[in-house]
């Protein structure tokens, strides 16, 4: 448990949280919507500082990151609790634990550590990952100035639901974010996820201004965000604002593992690959497709002249690039190193 670094104390004991976009009002005694950040007599904690619910090292393509550090294992860390209540969650074990419960689960595990283990291994990023690490703010941060002075990277893998404080007090140590982008309209943010759009847009905006890499992923539900008005909106937005070389990572949603879409149909693979061809029609240049092992659309091509660049079979990667251009005509794949 720590102090939590960004709210407002208000009268009456009660506190204004401004970690992210939801802006909680939280009383004495209550937490946030987010299970995690707790109004004690007037001041506001974050209970999950230190408590690692998840330690693994992972391909970086899994997070999905495919044009940074391409090939590379990356640390992963996360503590439970969410901003969101995503009905498609596929780690709701660990995201929703603190809603479910109130338990705040996780073994102790210090940010000198979690950075200890990145270096023992020669691993050359730390991912902040599994649920939204908005909601292990503090934790995330105190990790990330130390990975940075040891020359190590640092990547969230995030809802995108941030408020501007946050933003600008993590910034400086963020090397790369992937952020979903999980529709297109403020109904399907507040009736499937439990929050708004519009935040998520402008946390994309700040994310490219501030020069940091940055990749998007859709994760597409039949009959919920799989309309060819939504996905075009999204790959336009990418591309008009974003730009047309940022990647989109188009996921296939499996009901199965999601928290309350078990009835839910899997994604007609014939739906991703439409998603595919709207994103590469609009013009974005690295389109790929996610949860759907073989397809031709996991691999890098080079915008120009098509040549395969990176191949991905799973998470066997083979490159065929030289120095993140083109083996062919040079052309460069916008690939941080």
């Amino acid at each position: 448990m720590k102090e939590a670094l960004l709210y407002k104390k208000l009268p009456d004991k009660s506190v204004k949280c401004q970690n992210c976009a939801h802006y909680c009002v939280i009383p004495p005694g209550k937490r946030g919507i987010c299970g995690v950040r707790e109004n004690i007599d007037g001041k506001l904690y974050t209970l999950n500082y230190g408590k690692a619910i998840a330690v693994n090292v992972d391909p970086i393509e899994k997070k999905p990151l495919f044009h940074f550090l391409p090939g590379s294992y990356s640390l992963s860390i996360a503590a439970v609790g969410c901003n969101f209540k995503c009905h498609s969650c596929q780690n709701w074990d660990i995201s929703q634990t603190p809603y479910l419960t109130g338990k705040i689960k996780g073994e102790d595990l210090s940010p000198e550590e979690i950075v200890k283990i990145a270096k023992k291994n020669n691993l050359p990023s730390i991912s902040y990952t599994y649920t939204s690490p908005t909601v292990f703010s503090e934790y995330a941060l105190d990790t990330m100035r130390l990975a940075k002075e040891q020359g190590i990277k640092n990547c969230w893998v995030s809802n995108g639901f941030w408020s501007k404080e946050l933003f600008d007090l993590i910034s400086p140590y963020l090397d790369a974010a992937n952020i979903d982008l999980k529709g297109f309209t403020d109904e399907f943010y507040q009736k499937y996820c439990g929050g708004r759009l519009e935040p998520v847009l402008e946390t994309l905006k700040r994310i490219k201004k501030k020069g940091i890499w940055l990749e998007v992923t859709t994760l597409v539900i039949p009959e919920l965000n799989d309309s060819e008005k939504i996905l075009e909106g999204i790959a336009k937005f990418i591309y008009k604002e974003l730009g047309s070389y940022i990647p989109w990572h188009i996921s296939r949603f499996s009901g199965s593992i999601s928290w309350k879409l078990q009835n839910t149909p899997d994604t007609p693979i014939e739906t991703i690959k439409r998603a595919w061809q709207i994103g590469k029609k609009i013009g974005l240049k690295y389109v790929y497709t996610g949860n759907v092992p073989g397809l031709p659309s996991e691999d890098t091509f080079c915008p120009r002249c098509n040549a395969l660049c990176i191949d991905r079979t799973g998470y066997i990667i083979n490159r065929y690039d030289k120095n993140g251009h083109c083996p062919k005509c040079g052309e460069s794949l916008n690939i941080v190193e």
